[in-house]
């Protein structure tokens, strides 16, 4: 069985994990059983766990779930009334003009499993800041406001900035050649119980950083 990622946050109903590239959030069609993160802790735990969001398999990060029905809920709803903030690191292709920006453009989803800047999709918001600029790319720190498939890359890409190993969005592909998708979820912020909310962080992988 493939061992589980490295733990980040794990208190009474709530766990989250350090998700590796190339793992699934949740079993893909036709994947083999077991292969997922969703399928690991439930086996580990021995008992069904909650996945309250997702992220995309070549995408590592934050990946948070709860361990009973009420929990689950819970989370469920701040996420979707837009109360917990979700920070990533991104590495792109070119250096934006400006320093910051954001891009406000509604997504939409295709039977093909790509999804696109479309006016008849549902709104998408997605706000970011260059961080570090080196030989002609950028890194950046990339805050979504909603929750699309894909929204992060779609959104670059569209502004003339695609993920560094995108598969799916930029040309060529993968975009600058690299192995991996250059995307990291590094940060969840979710209000809970105590005055200050839950601030659950995930280094990047050595090989995001060099």
């Amino acid at each position: 069985m493939t061992a589980l990622p490295s733990v980040v946050f794990d208190l009474g109903p709530l766990i989250a994990f350090n998700k590796p590239s190339g793992m699934a959030s949740i079993r893909e069609r036709g994947g083999p059983e077991g292969s997922s993160l969703h399928e690991l802790i439930s086996a580990r735990e021995g008992r069904k766990i909650f996945i309250v969001h997702r992220l995309d398999k070549d995408t590592s990060g934050v990946l948070l779930f709860a361990r009973d029905a009420a929990a689950h809920r819970r989370l469920s709803l701040l996420f979707e009334t837009r109360q917990v903030g979700k920070s990533y690191l991104a590495w792109v292709k070119g250096e934006p003009a400006q320093p910051s920006g954001i891009v406000d453009a509604p997504l939409r989803e295709f039977g093909s499993g790509r999804t696109a800047v479309d006016p008849r999709g549902k709104p998408a918001v997605t706000r970011w800041t260059v961080l570090r600029r080196l030989d002609g790319d950028a890194l950046l720190d990339v805050r979504p406001e909603t929750g699309r498939r894909h929204q992060i890359r779609v959104h670059l890409f569209s502004i003339g900035h695609p993920v560094l190993g995108d598969r799916l969005y930029g040309k060529p592909l993968p975009v600058g050649g690299v192995p991996r998708l250059m995307l990291h979820a590094r940060e969840l912020i979710v209000p809970w119980d105590d005055p200050e909310p839950l601030r659950l962080t995930a280094p990047p992988p050595p090989v995001f950083l060099r």
